[in-house]
């Protein structure tokens, strides 16, 4: 067995690891950014909707 030939694959094994490490990494840190942008504008929609209708949603007719 080459000794030399093994060092270079896990090397590469290594590096293409480390590789897959990183973009999952960047995938998660997009992820995260743009779930916390949809909380944002979910809450400035539901603000524009109380501006415009402020009537809408601020009663609960409840019957036993």
């Amino acid at each position: 067995m080459d000794i030399a030939a093994l060092s270079i694959s896990l090397s590469q094994a290594k590096i293409m690891q480390e590789a897959s490490t990183s973009v999952m990494k960047m995938a998660m840190d997009t992820a995260k950014t743009n779930a916390a942008n949809l909380t944002d504008m979910l809450g400035q929609t539901k603000a524009v909707e109380q501006a415009m209708q402020p009537h809408l949603g601020s009663q609960l007719d409840v019957r036993l």
